[in-house]
Parts: structure tokens; sequence; C-alpha cells
């Protein structure tokens, strides 16, 4: 019986050593079990949505900018236009002072003239006798009066037409716009 009980002492010694070497091997394996399971695990970087939920959202996003679009689209617009108003109204302002510019050089070379022509007239009154002295004095200084009102009226005509022409422009930038 000795041997029969020897033998399966050798079997079951035999069968502890290989699950000592089972379990080791296993400890092994599962050692390193935390870190794999942390690898392993997959992460979602995008998430995948449907089609019609995709359009849902593009649609509710640009109904909620087109508004908002149309409305900065309109104020730059009539800021466009009112920076075209001013641009004009300068631009008249300019050719109204041009004139009046131009209109002084006129009136000063035809104010030297009208004073050349007065101060000749003085001369010839002068040269007269002392009674008809005065009554051309007083017609030069009449003649020197008409002068300088009809200069002052040309100015005036050259302004008022100035203005006409910047209101006209301003009527025809209204009418294009509408």
């Amino acid at each position: 019986m000795a041997a029969s009980l020897s033998s399966s002492v050798t079997s079951l010694q035999s069968s502890l050593n290989l699950l000592d070497n089972s379990i080791t091997t296993l400890d092994s394996g599962v050692n390193d079990f935390p870190r794999l399971c942390k690898v392993l695990s997959t992460t979602r970087h995008f998430e995948l949505l449907p089609e019609p939920t995709l359009r849902e959202a593009q649609q509710s996003l640009l109904d909620e900018i087109t508004p908002s679009i149309a409305h900065l689209l309109t104020l730059s617009s009539n800021h466009v236009e009112k920076l075209a108003r001013r641009e004009q109204g300068l631009k008249a302002r300019c050719d109204l002072q041009e004139g009046r510019l131009s209109s002084n050089a006129e009136g000063r070379s035809s104010a030297s003239r009208s004073q050349a022509q007065s101060s000749a007239l003085r001369g010839r009154v002068a040269g007269s006798s002392a009674g008809s002295s005065s009554t051309a004095a007083s017609k030069a200084a009449e003649y020197k009066r008409l002068v300088q009102k009809k200069e002052r009226l040309k100015f005036a005509v050259d302004r008022l037409e100035l203005q006409s022409q910047q209101k006209q422009r301003q009527l025809r930038k209204s009418m294009a716009v509408q």
C-alpha cells in the first residue's frame, strides 16, 4: 500500500507544482491588468450624429443667424448711403466755395477795373470846372455803387445756381435710392 500511496503523493506533488507554475504564469499576466484596461479602453473624441439631427442643427443655426446678418447688412448699407450723401454734400459745398472764391477773384479784378475807371473819371472831373465836378463826383459814386451792386447780385446768382445744382444732385440720389 505504501507503494500505491507513494505514487499518489508523487502525482499530487506534480499536480501542485503544475498548479504553482500556472499561478505564477497567471499572476504575471494579470499583474498588468489595470494598466491594460486603461490602455485598451476607447475614448470617443468625435461623436457621430445621424444626418437628420445634423441638418436640424444647421437649420436652427441658420434661422438664428439670418436676421442678425440681415440687420447688420441694412445698417451697413444705410451707413454707406449716408456717407455717400455726405460726400456729395461736401463736394457741392466745395463747388460752392470754389465759386465764391472765383467770383471774389473776379469781383476783385472787376473792382480794380471799376476803381481805375472811377479814378480816370475823377481825373476827367478834376480837369473840368467846379460845378460839373460835383455832378461828375456824384455820377462816379453812383457808378461805383451800381458796379458793387452788380457784383453782389452776380455772386448771389452764382451761389443760388450752385445750391440749385446741389439740390438736383440730392434729388437724383434720393430717387435712385428708391
